[in-house]
């Protein structure tokens, strides 16, 4: 979670090859490695062993210096990957950005992000970047586009599907008012137990309504209620890939004509793009493949008017308008 960040141009195949020292799972060479695996209802991240989970995929490179703790501000080189080398696309040692030139997306953090960043984001935030799986954190530069755009809608009621340790749940919730309700579907409450100190310090508990198991059962429960149609202003989903099209369906009846739904990671490293032939572990194909479908999916859905920022790893914001 994930994720979610703001681009200019789609990655080439050059920088996708390339390796950026900053966010995502496990560190160094004895690291353990993360594949995500669908079970058709939700996700689950099960540790595998280097020799397990074959190539490494397309991002990540050594980490060159520490991050700048204080300031937040990652420091960072970048080196290109061996080419007979597959990398993850999304580890500890990525940067969940699909901008070209890392100079250009550290003045955007330093100049527009992190000072303006919530004191309570950003200790989440750093909490969040230590753990193997950090990588699925929203990146402080999508929190801040979701952000503002919950503000502008005035928003009082939202679902989140995929909470992980809930920096993007706490971005929202401090978004929205004081009688506001976020409703948290996570298939495990551990990450999010990580986290839940500091929402609870941030005064903003009393918002969230956490919810433990697949998101799809839950949402059909949700959707047991009538008084629940229509009900939400916004909806973000940053969970099992292979379940987005069928979220969509949920979500466009519990989200209110003209609310809009927000979904993460959909140009997936900018893979999206990438010839077929393009050397990716088994993980990341089956992801593509599923984020292609998914993309085609909302371009031809007359019942949304979409949008696709290529802000972090992709997201989609699609206004319900039937």
């Amino acid at each position: 979670m994930f994720m979610a960040g703001t681009t200019v141009c789609l990655a080439p195949v050059s920088w996708v090859v390339r390796a950026a020292a900053r966010r995502a799972s496990g560190g160094g060479g004895s690291r353990v490695a993360t594949r995500r695996l669908f079970d058709g209802r939700h996700r689950s991240w099960r540790p595998e062993s280097p020799a397990a989970r074959g190539p490494m995929q397309i991002h990540g490179a050594r980490k060159a210096t520490q991050q700048l703790a204080q300031r937040g501000s990652p420091a960072r080189s970048t080196a290109m990957a061996a080419s007979s080398e597959v990398k993850d696309i999304h580890t500890k040692e990525s940067t969940k950005t699909l901008l070209k030139n890392e100079a250009l997306y550290e003045y955007m953090l330093n100049t527009m992000v992190y000072p303006r960043e919530n004191e309570h984001l950003r200790e989440l935030r750093l909490i969040t970047e230590q753990h193997d799986y950090g990588f699925m954190l929203s990146p402080p530069d999508e929190e801040q586009l979701l952000s503002l755009l919950l503000k502008v809608m005035g928003a009082r009621n939202t679902i989140e599907v995929g909470v992980f340790t809930g920096g993007s749940v706490l971005a929202t919730a401090l978004a929205i008012p004081d009688d506001g309700k976020i409703v948290a579907i996570d298939v495990s409450r551990e990450y999010f137990d990580i986290g839940r100190p500091v929402i609870e310090k941030a005064g903003v508990a009393h918002k969230v309504d956490f919810r433990e198991g697949p998101a799809l059962n839950i949402l059909d429960d949700l959707l047991a209620d009538e008084g629940n149609e229509g009900k939400y202003d916004f909806a973000f989903v940053d969970a099992d890939k292979g379940n987005y099209g069928n979220y969509h369906e949920q979500l466009l009846r519990l989200v209110r004509v003209g609310g809009v739904l927000a979904y993460d990671n959909t140009l997936w490293g900018g893979s999206v793009a990438l010839p077929d032939d393009t050397p990716l572990t088994e993980g990341d194909r089956e992801i593509r493949a599923a984020f292609r479908a998914f993309n085609a999916k909302i371009a031809a859905d007359a019942r949304v008017e979409p949008v696709q920022l290529p802000v972090a790893d992709g997201i989609t914001l699609c206004r319900r308008v039937v």
